[in-house]
């Protein structure tokens, strides 16, 4: 396995073309040898600890977004609600989950996406169990499961990986809090499994002897969109320009990172509780190069499903102008 030295010289190779890309006058309303024409030069982005926005860190720590001419503040979130709530007022730009987006969405339709963050891959959201007993997805008529939400992604992808085993959903029994304390709730048989994303279903696994149960990235949620960046509908509006360079920064961003996962799995250590044996260990998906409104709508569709939206959403109507492909 790479030294974290050798992985952290390759990282930066990577990014180096990335903000080459930019200097080139490849982003919108450059020239390669003057500042972007856009409506402002700072933005204010709210981000939680999750491998969704290791991209987006790499790009701030490697200096891409200043390359091109924007100035990024990184502001800390307890919640992705919280996000949603500060924009406009201390938040340009949010990260959240895009169930957490729809459902703002559907209450207030003042938002508008700006950038996929992630989409699931192998083993990045599990349900994790310490019961030897429980060795199939369909083994128990009415698990207890615990997610963070009982309304957010965690949920809506457990109930549909169980219902593929055989589970009603009415029958599956949910609890909510936080992944911290999950492992310690399977150890007090306070409940069946748990649903995970990564570093947590690695540090369950290392520190406690967990085991996946299934993982829920599969079926119907195989490649499931994950996360994204938002705005309101306002900024949006009155900043045009500025926002179609981030989201071509983004873009650089998520291409280096998918072409070497080992730089994102090293960035996990300088803004996530994890140690470098165990980020090295952590499973990672995909950064979407752009916003797909077919993608996206598997999300909307399975809130609708779960009736977790009052009605259908149409994920189009909540892209950019000229963002669609």
């Amino acid at each position: 396995m790479p030294t974290p030295a050798r992985v952290l010289r390759r990282a930066a190779a990577l990014f180096a073309c990335a903000a080459t890309l930019t200097a080139c006058g490849l982003i919108p309303g450059t020239d390669g040898n003057s500042r972007p024409d856009v409506e402002r030069s700072t933005l204010r982005i709210g981000v939680l600890p999750v491998v969704d926005v290791a991209p987006l860190r790499l790009a701030f720590n490697n200096k891409l977004f200043e390359k091109a001419g924007l100035q990024v503040q990184l502001v800390p979130l307890n919640s992705e609600d919280e996000g949603v709530k500060q924009l406009d007022t201390t938040l340009d730009l949010t990260w959240a989950t895009h169930v957490t987006l729809f459902r703002s969405f559907a209450e207030n339709p003042q938002l508008q996406l700006q950038g996929e963050a992630y989409q699931a891959g192998a083993n990045t959201m599990a349900l994790v169990t310490l019961n030897q007993d429980y060795d199939s997805p369909g083994k128990l008529r009415e698990p207890r499961i615990a997610v963070p939400s009982t309304g957010d992604v965690g949920a809506l992808t457990t109930k549909a990986v169980l219902k593929t085993a055989g589970v009603e959903k009415q029958r599956i029994r949910m609890t909510e809090m936080p992944f911290e304390q999950m492992v310690s709730a399977m150890e007090a048989k306070q409940v069946d499994a748990a649903w995970m994303t990564e570093p947590y279903i690695t540090q369950a696994q290392a520190g406690a002897g967990a085991r996946i149960l299934t993982d829920t990235a599969v079926g119907p949620t195989k490649d499931f969109p994950m996360s994204g960046y938002a705005s309101s509908k306002k900024f949006a509006d009155g900043n045009p320009r500025t926002l179609a360079l981030f989201r071509q920064v983004l873009r650089d961003a998520q291409e280096a990172a998918s072409n070497d996962k080992l730089s994102v799995q090293n960035a996990l250590t300088g803004y996530m509780d994890v140690d470098q044996r165990t980020a090295a260990l952590v499973s990672v998906g995909t950064f979407p190069l752009s916003l797909n409104p077919v993608r996206l709508q598997r999300v909307a569709d399975m809130m609708d499903t779960e009736e977790v939206l009052p009605q259908r959403l149409d994920v189009g109507g909540l892209l950019p102008p000229g963002t669609v492909n």
